[in-house]
């Protein structure tokens, strides 16, 4: 891609919305110790270094800092971020899934990345399900989407969902409006192809309004994997039992509706 010639600034803004959930059975006498052992596995301190690291990939300069725990439950980081020194390679928007964070350096312009957690329990049935909700926003030539790789193997995500829009324009020195400055068909094309084959994926994009979304379903659901207790002593029944509900979560939380079992007309 060629570089464009601009007049002044860039002034574009690039909005990520990253979105996952993590789904565990953790019936009633467990559900306390499932959601301290969240509040406890991303704490304040854990989900500032993963935006740390996330700065670092896409060569932002941190100014600031603010995070907090909750009581009862969640925790919040706000980052504020800066550009940093070095000027991005072109490949910084290829279509390509981008590296960790030791790997590149790139440029960020003033901006920021938040993160805001979720955990909540069903009353009821023992699904348990956690959510985390990480908004990256730069201004200029860089973009986002090179934090997706790092993003989607931070966390244990049963579902994820993304979102990825382009607003505003620049002027190029001719004086032409441009209102995206990179190739871009899916956001699928910045994510590793090991993470696209453990997962279905569907995309709902809006090619001229440059917003493109993106959702993953995990395709394998081993029972043993969604258990908070792993050695819980769980007959053939209750696992089957179990195992549908966990399915029906993934499946309504995927597809963004509540599913309820059809009734059955039993004729006179």
């Amino acid at each position: 891609m060629n570089k464009l010639q601009l007049h002044g600034f860039n002034n574009l803004t690039k909005s990520l919305s990253f979105n996952i959930y993590d789904i565990c059975y953790a019936p009633a006498e467990q559900q306390q110790a499932y959601i301290e052992y969240i509040d406890e596995a991303y704490n304040a301190t854990r989900l500032t270094q993963i935006l740390k690291d996330v700065a670092e990939i896409i060569g932002a300069q941190i100014l600031n800092i603010a995070h907090q725990d909750y009581d009862p439950q969640g925790a919040s980081v706000t980052m504020l971020i800066s550009e940093g020194d070095v000027t991005p390679p072109m490949s910084m928007n290829s279509q390509s899934p981008g590296p960790l964070p030791e790997t590149v350096l790139a440029h960020l312009d003033k901006s920021h990345i938040t993160v805001h957690t979720y955990p909540e329990s069903h009353p009821d049935n023992g699904i348990s399900t956690f959510r985390a909700d990480i908004d990256v926003s730069t201004c200029g030539r860089i973009s986002p989407l090179k934090a997706l790789n790092y993003l989607i193997h931070s966390f244990e995500s049963d579902v994820v969902t993304m979102d990825y829009r382009v607003r505003g324009f620049t002027r190029d020195i001719s004086g032409k409006k441009h209102y995206i400055d990179h190739n871009i068909t899916s956001i699928q094309n910045y994510i590793a192809k090991d993470t696209q084959e453990s997962y279905q994926m569907i995309d709902v994009n809006v090619y001229h309004e440059n917003i493109f979304h993106t959702k993953m379903m995990l395709k394998e659901t081993e029972l043993e994997n969604y258990l908070f207790e792993k050695e819980s002593n769980l007959s053939g029944p209750e696992k089957s039992e179990i195992q549908k509900k966990l399915q029906k979560e993934v499946t309504e939380i995927f597809y963004g509706h509540n599913y309820r079992k059809k009734k059955i007309k039993v004729a006179d």
